[in-house]
């Protein structure tokens, strides 16, 4: 009988242990994961309000409680009671709802390096009752301002000013504006977001070449090519006719008398186009202040070309900048950063003879760090009958051109000297 009664347990058991299987691997398992997730996303607002520091008494509370009571040390008892205490209290200076209406304003969404840029968080209280004294955070690039925000009546305002840092060209991330309520320890902190962020662009330096870069321009208003054509706006030669050829393009005098139908042939026109081609690459530089003014040297052809209503192309390794309008340019440049991993600087000319073969003028902007063999290298990458121009930054540096084949090298030492420059190129 024992033996029938311990296989009927084996067989009950192993039918339990099958049904549980085939509970866990059937409907269990995603109700279980259904069940934990509800209930982190209950706790998660409760847990997240607890800091670092919160964590660390409330473990050092626990352990203190602990090791009191199993070894009778009244004094760790005593620990753990404070510590404990200091959390509950906690709890109040954190609980509460907050009843704000929040703005956070710019004075301008772009300014230039070195210039001024305010702004303004207005809050104000939306409730019927009376706001508790709180601090409001403001994150400003990597670093954050704090202000604190007095007691408001039902319907009251309070507005701060804040100034914010431009002494380098970068895109700066202001904001959100969130309020925080916590204890005077730093037990718990919660914090609560109320506007969403804004971008400040802090646009580089850049110099007018109006007057100065006629000279310059003038390449860009198309440059006749070896490329025969039948319609255009540079006269080649007469040839023949063949059917096909547009009628409109007959010379009939010399049809006239030849006796045979002859008609006009062209030579291809290239666009009216400029290419630039910043290298952000960290081996084509010394220093950051080179790359500075290679970043300016940059926004002002950039600039000079859309007010003459030419075209223009803006490339960096790996990416080409929106040049629509003067401000979408300056707004990439401002977020342009030198990356040791670039491509080098030939890479970089063939990518834009790749990407701008019908270009007029290609102008390589770069630092005191590109040899003269690396600059011939470059300039063979672009395409025949583009003429091509090299902006060496190298500031302290005269004001020089240098010739390298058919390749222009201009060095400038400071940005009020690229019109002078430019000057030079005309003149050649």
């Amino acid at each position: 009988m024992s033996a029938v009664a311990s296989g009927v347990t084996d067989a009950l058991t192993r039918m339990r242990r099958s049904r549980a299987s085939a509970w866990w691997t059937g409907t269990g398992r995603p109700w279980v994961s259904a069940r934990a997730k509800t209930a982190h996303g209950a706790a998660a607002p409760v847990l997240g309000t607890v800091s670092g520091f919160g964590w660390g008494v409330l473990l050092a509370g626990v352990a203190a409680g602990i090791s009191g009571l199993a070894f009778g040390w009244l004094e760790l008892v005593v620990v753990a009671a404070v510590c404990l205490a200091a959390l509950l209290v906690a709890v109040g200076f954190a609980l509460g709802r907050s009843s704000f209406r929040i703005g956070l304003d710019l004075a301008a969404n772009r300014v230039v390096v070195g210039e001024q840029a305010v702004g303004r968080i207005t809050v104000g209280n939306a409730g019927t009752r009376s706001t508790l004294p709180a601090r409001i955070e403001l994150p400003v690039g990597n670093s954050f301002a704090s202000f604190h925000l007095p007691r408001l009546a039902p319907g009251a305002e309070h507005d701060d000013l804040f100034g914010v840092p431009t002494s380098r060209r970068s895109v700066i991330v202001v904001g959100p504006v969130r309020s925080v309520r916590g204890d005077p320890l730093g037990l718990l902190r919660r914090e609560v977001r109320w506007t969403d962020p804004v971008e400040l662009y802090v646009h580089p330096r850049t110099v007018s070449l109006e007057g100065s870069s006629s000279g310059f321009l003038k390449d860009l208003e198309g440059l006749p090519s070896t490329d025969l054509s039948n319609n255009d706006v540079s006269f080649h030669a007469l040839r023949e006719y063949v059917p096909g050829d547009d009628r409109r393009y007959i010379h009939w005098k010399t049809s006239a008398r030849t006796g045979t139908l002859m008609v006009r042939q062209f030579e291809e026109t290239r666009r009216s186009h400029l290419a630039i081609a910043l290298s952000t690459s960290l081996s084509d530089y010394l220093d950051e202040e080179e790359f500075e003014l290679a970043v300016s040297s940059c926004g002002s052809l950039g600039l000079q070309a859309l007010r003459e209503e030419r075209d223009v192309t803006v490339l960096v390794q790996g990416a080409t900048l929106h040049s629509e309008t003067g401000r979408r340019l300056l707004d990439d440049l401002s977020g342009v950063e030198a990356d040791a991993k670039r491509d080098t600087i030939v890479q970089l000319a063939k990518a834009t003879g790749q990407a701008v073969p019908g270009a007029s003028v290609a102008v390589l902007v770069f630092g005191g760090h590109v040899s003269p063999a690396e600059l011939q290298a470059a300039s063979v990458q672009l395409p025949l009958g583009v003429r091509v121009i090299a902006v060496s930054c190298v500031p302290g540096a005269e004001v020089r051109r240098r010739q390298i084949g058919d390749l222009a090298v201009l060095t400038i030492g400071q940005l009020a000297e690229l019109p002078a420059a430019l000057r030079r190129v005309s003149r050649a």
